[in-house]
């Protein structure tokens, strides 16, 4: 049997870690919640030379070990508690090579707890244009660990770092504490109270072990005799740990590292800062990204959403010609594949959407827009760092959500967390396209602007705008006499790896398709057996009452069955769920086929199309996108006689799933990340209440025959 190694990976923010991760393992990566706890991890598999595989952990970055924010309570409970199941062989610690002072703080706290590390010095090739100068060698004698200088985003000294993990990392016999204190007995004392390897483990301890849940309620007195015994005060303390650090950090570089005049290169960063964070053009440049992103999302994917199209139609004809007629065929040809093809027609745009993401933040630039955006956001109860879980959003609120751990003020967190998911996430976005395809012609405007991409962006800023609302309700509602500051690191500007953004972009694919696919396939089945069977002697009526009609030529016998399959529909267990609540959602001006895809949708909110998908397939012919659009279009209230979807209905629609809390796993993330079933509840009520209210406005106050353009 293979032996197995877990190394954490572990490194201020900004420093590379995440390139660095995707270097050594690719794409064999998972991702999944630390025990106990909703923050996301990743955990890639690479093997070493002699055969071994190694697991590896990207922990959240973190700038020391006195946590301030959730994001930096991992790394503190994965080292410092023993019995931690996620605690590793093998520490990988990234640092930025032209940033050290900074970033060798944390490592000294790792020396200290005499754990196996490896350094690994990224951006070698920036810090060598910078002129900086380090002596590898000098380092390591200073450190007493092994050092290898990498540039992760460009291969460099990758193999190095390989063979050295193969060879495991060194403890150091190197101290940045203890030294003159008196309370070294006392010390030693606590720590075979505790059981812990080092006393600095043991004086973590001290600091945060009981605020983070990692000491053991049974060690409390023990706690309590050392503070009293030696009048500890844990915020002093802190505070002289971290100057002493420095200090030794700060003579160990001195001789290892020579540093040139980088005045240059800060004038340029300094001069792109300039534009990027004006107080004007900021904004103005912000908005024309996102302008130019959305108005991507239909051009560039245009093709793709076609081949996609294409695929179906032919695996479509294949698997009716292949498969018996009878149930089985009628499930595969009207149940799962239409609502698969009405949710993998979407890809193109997720994969888009997520690639442009991606590259701002890789770049550099998200970190600016944050920056900027402090100011404005402070007005409505949220600062600068809430710009980046808000963005976030804009693919899925789950991790945006998660996204709010860095942010130190407990209000702003909160609010940020209840806020979030009015963003448009990628979730909504098969809905807005097969909505917006519906209402608004597919034409450009001076040969450049689409008016589909323009209504889409209309739709997104319509979210941030209501985030922006809600925000300053909840300012009003939530007290707090926490005064708030904002600490950011802006990074320096560099170009995207495309690397990294392609695994984050086939990562947040494979995401979407494995989650949303499981509940489409199983709705879908569901969906096909309640509108394929009805109560007893209901579906008999309906054959009996075809089988007495004599169509007169092939065209009226092509219109009476699809009328039958109308008919058999309507008066099917499907039919019967969506006229019950039908009263409810009739003064939005929703059918009951609408009102059976708000019940799916629940689950996830991309469901819509598929439940949709699946009932016009039903009712009409062919199951592809076009012609599901198509047979939507066609539908006819059987009560007026007029269109199913009006520009009012579809407007309103789109206003309701702009709004509405339509998503289970963001309720259920918002519960484990608050803590309170409260908050929750206003999420899913506030939300809920706001698409119902809006869309009722706009049904009632809109023309039925109004069109946009």
């Amino acid at each position: 049997m293979s032996r197995k190694i877990h190394i954490a990976l572990i490194g201020n923010p900004n420093t590379g870690k995440s390139t660095l991760f995707n270097a050594l393992t690719g794409l064999k990566q998972k991702v999944g919640n630390f025990p106990g706890v909703t923050i996301e991890k990743s955990t890639g598999f690479f093997a070493l030379e002699d055969g071994t595989m190694a697991e590896l952990t990207d922990l959240p970055g973190s700038y020391s070990l006195f946590p301030k924010s959730l994001d930096e309570t991992i790394p503190f409970k994965v080292l410092i508690d023993p019995a931690h199941p996620q605690r590793p062989d093998l520490v990988l610690f990234i640092a930025d090579a032209s940033n050290l002072k900074r970033n060798l703080v944390l490592l000294s706290q790792l020396i200290d707890l005499k754990i196996p590390i490896i350094l690994a010095l990224n951006m070698i090739d920036q810090a060598k244009a910078k002129g900086v100068q380090i002596d590898i060698a000098c380092m390591e004698e200073k450190l007493g660990l092994p050092i290898v200088p990498i540039s992760a985003r460009k291969n460099i000294g990758i193999d190095k770092l390989l063979h050295q993990i193969s060879l495991g990392g060194k403890i150091s016999t190197q101290s940045f504490t203890f030294d003159g204190q008196t309370e070294i007995e006392d010390l030693a004392v606590l720590q075979n109270s505790l059981g812990v390897s080092t006393k600095y483990n043991a004086l973590l301890h001290l600091h945060h072990g009981f605020t983070n849940k990692v000491t053991k309620p049974d060690h409390k007195a023990a706690l309590d005799k050392f503070r009293s015994n030696n009048l500890f005060d844990s915020g002093t303390r802190q505070r002289d740990d971290l100057l002493n650090r420095y200090k030794l950090i700060s003579a160990i570089l001195s001789g290892c590292i020579k540093e040139a005049d980088t005045s240059a290169f800060k004038r340029r960063q300094e001069k792109i800062d300039a534009i990027l964070t004006h107080k004007f053009w900021g904004y103005i440049i912000f908005f024309a990204v996102l302008f130019l992103i959305f108005q991507s999302l239909f051009s560039l994917a245009d093709y793709p959403m076609k081949a996609i199209i294409a695929c179906f139609n032919w695996l479509s004809e294949r698997l009716e010609q292949a498969i018996p007629g009878g149930a089985l065929n009628d499930l595969v040809s009207n149940g799962i594949l239409p609502g698969l093809s009405g949710i993998l027609v979407f890809i193109p745009q997720i994969a888009f959407l997520s690639m442009f993401i991606a590259i701002m933040e890789d770049t550099g630039y998200l970190a600016r827009v944050a920056f900027i955006m402090d100011r404005t956001m402070r007005r409505f109860g949220l600062n600068g760092k809430s710009v980046v879980p808000l963005i976030s959003g804009t693919a899925c609120a789950v991790p945006a959500i998660m996204a709010t751990r860095n942010i130190e003020n407990k209000k702003s967190r909160l609010i940020t967390i209840l806020v979030t998911p009015l963003m448009s996430c990628s979730a909504r976005l098969p809905v807005y396209i097969l909505l917006v395809g519906l209402a608004v012609p597919s034409k450009t405007v001076l040969g450049i602007l689409n008016l589909q991409g323009l209504a889409l962006m209309g739709l997104y800023v319509l979210g941030f705008l209501a985030a922006i609302a809600a925000a300053t309700v909840f300012k009003l509602i939530i007290k707090s006499k926490i005064k708030q500051y904002f600490i950011l690191e802006l990074p320096v500007y560099r170009l995207p790896n495309l690397n990294t953004v392609g695994i984050t972009v086939v990562n947040k694919v494979k995401a979407f398709l494995f989650q949303a696919g499981k509940i489409i396939v199983a709705i879908s089945i569901i969906l096909w057996f309640l509108a394929s069977y009805g109560p007893p002697g209901a579906f008999k009526k309906v054959e009996d009452k075809y089988a007495a009609m004599k169509p007169e030529n092939e065209a009226q016998k092509h219109a009476f069955a699809l009328q039958e399959k109308t008919d058999k529909l309507q008066n099917s267990f499907a039919g019967d769920l969506g006229k019950a609540i039908e009263p409810i959602i009739r003064p939005l001006g929703y059918d009951w086929k609408i009102g059976i895809a708000l019940i799916t949708s629940f689950a996830a909110r991309e469901v819509f199309v598929g439940t949709i998908s699946t009932l016009y397939g039903l009712e009409g012919e062919g199951s592809d996108f076009n012609q599901l659009r198509a047979n939507m279009m066609k539908s006819r209230d059987p009560v007026t006689h007029q269109k199913t979807y009006s520009f009012a209905t579809i407007f309103s629609l789109l206003i309701f799933y702009a709004f509405a809390m339509q998503c289970m796993s963001t309720l259920a993330v918002t519960y484990k990340e608050t803590g309170s079933l409260k908050w929750t509840l206003v999420q899913l009520f506030y939300m809920t209440g706001a698409a119902y209210i809006f869309s009722l406005l706009i049904y009632q106050l809109l023309p039925a025959g109004t069109h946009l353009f």
